[in-house]
C-alpha cells in the first residue's frame, strides 16, 4: 500500500498525550506502523556519563502509530490523505482541500 504519511509531513496528533500538537516527521517505520515526529511523544532517557558523551537525562522523541496521526493542510487543519493521478504521476492530496501534497 502506498504510504499516506511520509518523512518530512507536517502533522498534527489525534490521540494521545500529547493531542493536539503540530510537528514534523522525521522517520516512517512502515514495518511498525509508527513514525517518530518531532517534539511529539518525548520520554526522557537517563545515560550513564562516558569518555564522549555527558550522560544525564537526555530527552528523546519515541515512535507513535501512524492511527493516530493526521496530514495538516494548507489551513493548518488535519487532513485525510488520499490518492490521484496528474500527468500520468500518481500524487497525494488532501481531502479537504483538494490541494496536493
Amino acid at each position: 500500500m502506498a504510504a499516506k504519511l511520509k518523512k518530512g509531513d507536517k502533522v498534527v496528533v489525534l490521540a494521545g498525550k500529547d493531542r493536539g500538537k503540530q510537528g514534523e516527521i522525521a522517520q516512517v517505520m512502515p514495518a511498525d506502523n509508527q513514525a517518530i515526529v518531532d517534539g511529539i511523544n518525548i520520554s526522557i532517557r537517563h545515560t550513564k556519563q562516558s569518555q564522549t558523551s555527558q550522560g544525564g537525562r537526555i530527552p528523546k522523541a519515541m515512535p507513535i502509530d501512524l492511527s493516530n496521526l493526521s496530514a495538516l493542510d494548507k489551513n493548518g487543519k488535519a487532513t485525510r490523505v488520499g490518492f490521484r493521478v496528474e500527468d500520468g504521476k500518481k500524487v497525494r492530496f488532501a481531502k479537504t482541500t483538494g490541494e496536493a501534497l
